[in-house]
């Protein structure tokens, strides 16, 4: 049986950005330009926690034997080292499960696969050619997307 293809996006779905992004803006000595473009500040990306269920969650995936899993992941053009600390944090987190497995695009709408697992319509997600699972909150709205937890994609997609 072949494998369904799942690209897993990183922040708001295995990273949890948004919270990393408050901790940094409470700096006192965080120079002002970056309230407005938090993600170029520096070391962001780093070491921020994971999302809740994210690391247990793709183990199961993974282990499910059912799945070929890629990391799609853009990295803000102006914070050059954020790529490096993306992919430092997937090693840290998964070791080498997604070795060579990793793609960094701003087109989201050309990769090829079954499933996108995305917290955006953004860099082509909306766009994908396979099915988006639209995963956690809104990040303008807060409002939850069809897919808010680990626990609705792992039953959605074990089941």
């Amino acid at each position: 049986m072949k494998k369904k293809i799942i690209h897993l996006d990183m922040d708001g779905v295995l990273v949890d950005l948004g919270k990393e992004i408050e901790y940094r803006l409470k700096d006192p000595n965080l120079d002002p330009k970056f309230i407005e473009e938090p993600d170029l500040i520096e070391g962001l990306f780093e070491s921020p926690k994971p999302v809740e269920g994210a690391i247990e969650a793709v183990k199961q995936l993974h282990s499910s034997n059912r799945f070929d899993l890629f990391i799609a992941t853009s990295a803000p053009w102006g914070n050059p080292p954020s790529l490096m600390h993306k992919r430092l944090w997937i090693e840290h987190y998964f070791g080498d499960m997604f070795y060579k497995k990793m793609f960094t695009t701003h087109r989201k709408d050309l990769l090829i696969g079954d499933y996108l697992i995305d917290d955006r319509l953004a860099n082509g997600a909306e766009s994908f050619t396979g099915e988006l699972i639209h995963f956690g909150k809104d990040y303008k709205t807060f409002e939850p997307n069809p897919f808010p937890t680990w626990e609705s994609v792992l039953n959605y997609l074990l089941i």
